[in-house]
């Protein structure tokens, strides 16, 4: 672990490999668990406002789901999260013609529609981030349905601080990603 302003960063970050490999995987990180994805307060609002438009990009359950249950819940443990589709997949998950789950939010994203690309835990996964009253922990999460993941991530040499560059800088800044680089540069 290091420090980096006000997160402390797991090594892992910089020692493991990942590329999502969705041929393999089919997207399952959407579909398995026991919870919908983790969403900051501030994104709330923002699902609640983007969710008419979202709407188009949606199956039917989903679209069922998040009217009966709303576009988040609140968990027994005050937490945040996207609701399911009757306990299981998220209801915010969309299919492409191959059976690949993806995410309606970032569809609608991708088509223009609008600017919140998704969920701030989704685009950072595999990264996982637990806020603290003083810092921040920045861990790698290992999950199993993630294994071709870290292998092709292995075959072509990318660390997970690099997969996830886009989504580290949305949620902590540049300056911060620069510091993240120099550190993983001494590390090597």
């Amino acid at each position: 672990m290091f420090q980096l302003g006000k997160t402390i960063v797991s090594e892992d970050l910089i020692e493991k490999d990942f590329v999502c490999n969705l041929s393999a995987c089919k997207g399952e990180c959407c579909i398995a668990g026991e919870a919908g994805a983790p969403v900051e307060a501030e994104e709330v609002e923002i699902l609640k406002e983007i969710y008419p438009k979202v709407k188009l990009f949606l199956r039917e359950e989903g679209i069922k789901a998040i009217e009966a249950q709303g576009t988040h819940i609140v968990t027994d443990k005050n937490e945040l999260e996207t609701p399911l589709v009757n306990g299981a997949e998220c209801a915010y998950i969309s299919f492409n013609e191959n059976g690949i789950a993806g995410c309606g939010i970032e569809d609608a994203y991708n088509a223009g529609e609008v600017d919140f690309r998704k969920p701030i835990s989704c685009h950072l996964y595999p990264v996982r981030v637990q806020d603290y009253s003083e810092f921040a922990a920045v861990n790698y999460h290992k999950w199993p349905i993630c294994d071709d993941a870290c292998t092709l991530g292995k075959e072509l040499q990318v660390p997970v601080y690099k997969f996830t560059k886009d989504a580290l800088i949305r949620k902590f800044g540049e300056d911060w990603y620069l510091e993240l680089e120099k550190v993983a540069a001494e590390m090597k």
